[in-house]
């Protein structure tokens, strides 16, 4: 009975305490679950994870960007990578030369490129910039080229490619702000009146401004200080509007609007004058006086052409006034 007894309480202690064995060995514990191999993958990556963070929130720089420097002004720019190229030589007797209006910074490259079946063979190339002799950049066959990172007005100007040989050809590239469009012609108005003046550019600007001259100095537009007499509008990004009301004869003289852009800035010119109201009426008074006075004369000389025509010859006419005069004394005499 004992052993038997024993026996059974062995049996029944024996299976918790191997399990408990078990889990002493593997370092879990009771509650932990069964991790596959996926789960202990995953544990890994986020320990690995932590590990990365840990180091990031350490005390001094991260390594992977303390050597960086600071970009310099060129390599923060967004501009836009334009190509420009003129084949050479051109037709007889052309100017070989393009104008590139730039309005944001842009990296540009310029290519002269000589025609495969030109005489010219093997040319010297020299690059300038205005008179400055400079080096291009890259050569391939029968091309040369140039490339520029405009940033600021100090490289916009003229580039020249020379070619030398038997005979010299070149061309140019003239690289400006974008010009602003306004009316060349005088606008003329009167008195009273409104004028309108708008300008136009095919890039949009950062800011227009409007100026005028008065006497020898520009004089900045500002419509706040002056609204029963001037209204600026921006029609849309890149037209601006001027209105001038109640016009008077002081408002005659030369008005520009200048806009700015990331490249510089660029201004288009307008004259305006201001008649008075009876300019109009001045020419119809003078047609009026000239017709007058040629009524006139002709009524004195159909007059005098019927008196002329009375008396066909002077003697007798005069005979006629004389008898005339005669019988007239006579009958005042006998009435006497």
């Amino acid at each position: 009975m004992p052993a038997t007894f024993a026996g059974r309480c062995l049996g029944r202690l024996l299976p918790p305490l191997l399990l408990l064995l078990c889990i002493s060995f593997s370092g879990g514990s009771p509650a932990d679950p069964v991790m596959t191999t996926q789960d202990a993958s995953q544990s890994q990556a986020n320990s690995l994870t932590k590990m990365q963070v840990g180091l990031n929130e350490s005390s001094g720089p991260d390594l992977t960007t303390q050597n960086l420097k600071k970009p310099s002004k060129e390599h923060q720019s967004n501009g836009s990578f334009l190509q420009f190229e003129i084949l050479l030589p051109g037709p007889s007797g052309t100017l070989l030369e393009t104008n590139i209006s730039l309005a944001n910074a842009s990296t540009v490259e310029l290519s002269c490129k000589l025609d495969p079946n030109s005489y010219l063979k093997n040319p010297q190339v020299t690059w300038k910039r205005g008179n400055e002799t400079i080096s291009h950049t890259s050569k391939t066959e029968n091309s040369w080229s140039i490339k520029l990172v405009i940033v600021d007005s100090s490289k916009m100007g003229s580039y020249s490619c020379i070619l030398k040989g038997v005979e010299e050809i070149s061309a140019t590239f003239n690289l400006h702000v974008p010009k602003i469009e306004a009316r060349e012609k005088p606008i003329i108005t009167y008195e009273k009146d409104t004028a309108v003046m708008v300008c136009k550019s095919d890039s949009t600007p950062m800011t227009w401004t409007w100026y005028m001259m008065r006497g020898s100095k520009p004089v900045i537009i500002n419509e706040s200080l002056w609204t029963d007499k001037y209204l600026i509008s921006r029609l849309s990004a890149n037209v601006t509007r001027l209105r001038i009301l109640k016009l008077t004869k002081e408002d005659a003289g030369v008005y520009w609007c200048e806009a700015v852009f990331e490249l510089g800035k660029s201004e288009g010119k307008m004259e305006l004058k201001v008649l008075s109201i009876m300019a109009p009426l001045k020419p119809f008074i003078a047609i009026v006086a000239e017709v007058i006075i040629l009524v006139t004369t002709i009524i004195l000389y159909e007059l005098y052409s019927k008196r002329k025509g009375k008396c066909t010859g002077g003697k007798a006419c005069d005979q006629t006034e004389k008898l005339k005069s005669r019988e007239g004394s006579s009958a005042s005499h006998r009435r006497i």
